[in-house]
């Protein structure tokens, strides 16, 4: 991964005050779907933090996951698996695995699921998506995917340090990089 893509990924995140009366800030990732040399570097950056893990397939969960999975499976030359959230669609007519993920950074508990003939025994299974706030989501995916599971690759780390060694998380940036 270059310092030019960690630049990119900086200059084009933005921290959206929600106004009096809260101190929450949201955050707006949209400068990176936007900028074609963020969506040329990611895969390839994302892909290198695992390379010697040698993954057959990522699995990324929905919906930031959806656009940053892909990108990272090309440039490991491997499949994509989607991890669906239960009850945000209809049902998928396949058999799935799932597995209850626990409360996000939200407090919102979901459930992930996988279709069960897409992830074999013998797979190498990387985990991508673009936040890891407290490995809720890594977690989750992990369960569903046992042994097969080899760690997540993220944009952004946040989770305390025992959570991203627990999980096996790697990232580009850390929350830090990105403070208001």
């Amino acid at each position: 991964m270059t310092d030019d893509l960690r630049d990119l990924l900086r200059s084009t995140f933005r921290w959206t005050d929600l106004g009096p009366g809260t101190d929450y800030m949201v955050s707006d990732r949209s400068g990176w779907w936007r900028d074609p040399r963020i969506l040329n570097g990611l895969g390839p950056a994302l892909a290198g933090l695992f390379q010697a893990e040698r993954p057959t397939v990522v699995v990324s969960p929905e919906v930031t996951g959806f656009m940053v999975g892909p990108l990272v499976a090309r440039a490991l030359g491997v499949g994509f698996v989607e991890a669906y959230r239960a009850g945000a669609r209809r049902a998928i007519a396949e058999p799935m695995i799932w597995a209850d993920v626990p409360a996000d950074h939200r407090g919102e508990t979901q459930r992930l699921g996988i279709r069960r003939n897409l992830v074999g025994d013998s797979d190498r299974a990387l985990v991508v998506d673009d936040w890891a706030a407290t490995g809720a989501q890594a977690r989750g995916v992990r369960d569903l995917l046992g042994a097969a599971y080899v760690g997540t690759a993220v944009i952004v780390d946040e989770c305390p340090p025992e959570i991203s060694a627990e999980l096996a998380i790697r990232s580009l940036l850390t929350g830090t990089d990105l403070d208001p």
